[in-house]
């Protein structure tokens, strides 16, 4: 592939990693609440779920439930479900977070990880980006276009994680300043139920 291409991609993708969204929105609150480790975490369990929506891309799979109404219906209400669920938990243990940083209790990181994936998988949105982004970046006269797709893909997710990783260890500094202040702490999980929440119903009413 050619090195401007891959410079401008890379450029791209750096820009819609940093815009605010549900991904880099989730990867801040799991570092203030909990540690940067947290956030890492999640962040690797969102670039897992990337994996699948990159190779389904490349495959043509994506295109496939575009093209299915059905199919884009069932994954849209699965993962709108499973988005209004994780907010129900955490409104339900909001007045669990009034423990300072030390002494509150933690999410296992294995749970966090798949949760991630989960998240990122049961967002059809993701899958339609990437079907609509990676074909502008791609030669006809270079290698198979579903190689360039996969090439290109991984790319994304590298400087994706590299990006949340770095997010999340300064998101944890920040939020060791005034997370130890138990009012605050307490509403930490209140603001993750919203953001679940919003995530949930925009997903519940996105459009193809």
């Amino acid at each position: 592939m050619d090195l401007v291409i891959i410079f401008a991609f890379l450029g791209t993708a750096i820009a819609l990693t940093l815009a605010p969204g549900p991904d880099i929105l989730f990867v801040i609150a799991q570092s203030i609440s909990q540690d940067k480790k947290a956030g890492i975490v999640t962040a690797l369990g969102l670039c897992s779920g990337l994996l699948v929506h990159i190779s389904a891309a490349a495959l043509g799979i994506s295109a496939l439930i575009y093209q299915s109404t059905l199919a884009f219906t069932i994954v849209k209400y699965a993962g709108a479900a499973y988005l209004l669920y994780l907010a129900w938990q955490a409104f339900r243990t909001r007045n669990q977070a009034a423990a300072t940083i030390e002494s509150r209790p933690t999410m296992q990181y294995s749970a966090l990880y798949k949760k991630g994936i989960v998240m990122n998988l049961l967002n059809p949105k993701v899958s339609l980006f990437f079907l609509a982004l990676l074909p502008q970046f791609t030669n006809e006269a270079g290698m198979p276009i579903a190689l360039q797709m996969i090439l290109l893909g991984l790319l994304f997710l590298l400087q994706a994680l590299f990006i949340f990783s770095t997010i999340s260890v300064i998101a944890n500094k920040a939020g060791r300043l005034f997370m130890n202040n138990p009012k605050i702490a307490k509403r930490m999980n209140v603001i993750e139920g919203t953001l679940f929440t919003i995530i949930g119903v925009q997903i519940l009413f996105s459009q193809k």
